[in-house]
């Protein structure tokens, strides 16, 4: 039978796939997508994916899936021994919203415009203004995480597919120096920690993260 076949960028959102992956200890082939040399655009690469983004997951019978929240949640299906969902109702739905938010609003509204600006507005004059409105909107999520911490809506006891998405847009905060409140910080150390998450860092090339 054919291996899932996993595309990717290192440092990307694909990284919360790349340790769901990890953490299920699945057999997968690794392909990298260069985004800045366009890779995500070349025809070989849309024919798999026709949006152009990344992660994209191609499993073994062929089913093809090209959303972050579309693969986490085929994962956590397909793979129920991991329970990277929870079964108590509550936590599920919890689990389940704060995957959409932090996908959907902190790096869907926030680090869209931080980092791919140019969408926005074709005006460069226009282009600090969105940028400053993309940091706060990514302030705020990861404050709104620490509301939900608070509430109980969140835990650090356990592992799911909300982590993994939690873990990148805390990443990208760090990498850009943004500080990150206090629940936040403590899940990110806490992530830090994890064997599947130090081995994906170190193949995707983030050695000083982990010092």
């Amino acid at each position: 039978m054919a291996n899932m076949k996993f595309y990717f960028t290192p440092g990307a959102c694909s990284i919360g796939i790349h340790i769901l992956l990890e953490e299920l200890e699945l057999v997968f082939e690794a392909y990298l997508v260069n985004l800045v040399k366009g890779e995500h655009l070349a025809p070989e690469y849309l024919a798999i994916n026709p949006h152009g983004t990344i992660p994209s997951l191609v499993a073994a019978d062929g089913e093809v899936l090209t959303d972050f929240i579309a693969i986490a949640n085929w994962l956590a299906e397909k793979y129920p021994r991991r329970k990277l969902l929870p079964d108590d109702p509550q936590r599920r739905e919890a689990v389940l919203d704060t995957l959409a938010y932090c996908v959907n609003t902190i790096h869907g509204q926030g680090y869209t415009r931080v980092f791919t600006t140019g969408k926005y507005s074709d005006n460069p004059a226009q282009h600090a203004a969105i940028q400053e409105a993309g940091w706060s909107m990514v302030r705020a999520g990861l404050e709104e995480l620490d509301r939900r911490y608070a509430a109980g809506e969140l835990y650090l006891d356990t592992f799911s597919v909300a982590d993994a998405a939690q873990f990148y847009v805390e990443f990208w905060a760090q990498r850009s120096e943004v500080a990150l409140p206090p629940f936040c910080e403590r899940h990110y150390r806490q992530m830090l920690q994890r064997p599947a998450v130090r081995q994906v860092l170190m193949e995707e090339g983030y050695y000083s993260v982990l010092n």
